[in-house]
């Protein structure tokens, strides 16, 4: 796997290469680009496909020791790693995990042409849930990390609603979870996963303080949710959509929080539409500048159709 030097030290990425749009894939904590492997399998075809390894848990090479791994700094991280790797107008999508907020409150998304939020973390939901708080004291107690593991180790006890029960409807199967458990067993890795996950308190404060920044965010956003999301509230997708100006909300039923495991052929036709309309406007307003795009307030659209809102 190829990876890229960082200020903050080495980071892993997959690339599908290509000539396509640019679809930059975040993942979760404690997973790693094998996350969104479904949706990927149907983009490559037509998009250029990258996913970065965030230090997260599931990374496999630890960061420097000074490295910021707040929320704000892996969003610095993801801002830097999409720079240095030269990429330009991204699709930049986001599931569970979200750094899109404190990036564009820090100004790191100049390079990121559309944004995806896809049943991810938003406002006061921070960490989000039992799993999400159970995290974060997993990695402030001694020990704690390795009794995660164990225990997230056992199909039996993953599959309860206070670990990855409520994650996903169909399960991670066994051998990406061990994929992504592995690294844990490395003291410097637990170090980085502590960093991130045992600091709730300002991530929490971030990441509201991060949310009046988001109308200033003029590119087009997708907001994919599902409906049965039991970790990711549903008012929050819609609370999303009316903070950008130029947004549109998508429902996905039969899910949980991991849209690219439970639902990945819906999620994959939903982006596949929202890049293509929005490159045929943009080649539209640059042959007739003076035609812009309708305003209008964003509206809910089923799974099976897409509707825009722009504003």
């Amino acid at each position: 796997m190829p990876h890229l030097e960082l200020s903050a030290g080495s980071l892993d990425y997959a690339d599908t290469g290509g000539p396509g749009p640019v679809v930059v894939l975040v993942h979760g904590l404690l997973m790693d680009g094998a996350q969104w492997r479904h949706v990927v399998a149907d983009l490559r075809r037509d998009h250029r496909c990258v996913l970065p390894t965030l230090p997260m848990g599931a990374h496999r090479r630890p960061m420097r020791p000074d490295a910021d791994l707040s929320l704000r700094g892996l969003g610095r991280i993801l801002t830097e790693f999409i720079e240095v790797l030269g990429l330009r107008a991204v699709t930049l999508c986001f599931n569970d995990w979200c750094g899109a907020q404190v990036m564009i409150a820090d100004g790191g998304v100049e390079r990121v042409g559309r944004l995806a939020l896809v049943s991810c973390e938003a406002f006061e939901n921070y960490p989000p849930g039992l799993p999400g708080r159970l995290a974060g004291l997993a990695a402030r107690v001694p020990g704690g990390v390795a009794v995660a593991r164990r225990a997230l180790s056992s199909r039996r006890l993953r599959q309860l609603p206070m670990f990855f029960g409520y994650m996903s409807k169909r399960g991670v199967p066994d051998e990406i979870m061990r994929a992504w458990l592995q690294p844990l067993t490395r003291r410097e890795i637990r170090r980085d996963y502590r960093k991130y996950a045992g600091d709730t308190r300002r991530g929490k404060r971030d990441l509201l303080a991060a949310t009046d920044a988001l109308p200033a965010f003029d590119r087009p956003v997708l907001v994919a949710w599902a409906t049965e999301d039991r970790l990711m509230p549903p008012d929050h997708a819609r609370r999303l959509a009316q903070a950008f100006p130029d947004s549109q909300l998508v429902e996905i039923p039969d899910s949980y929080t991991l849209i690219p495991e439970d639902q990945p052929a819906v999620l994959a036709a939903h982006l596949r539409h929202f890049i293509a309309a929005d490159r045929s406007a943009s080649s539209h307003e640059h042959a007739d500048p003076g035609k812009g795009r309708p305003a209008g307030p964003p509206r809910i659209s089923p799974a099976h159709h897409t509707d825009r809102n722009d504003g």
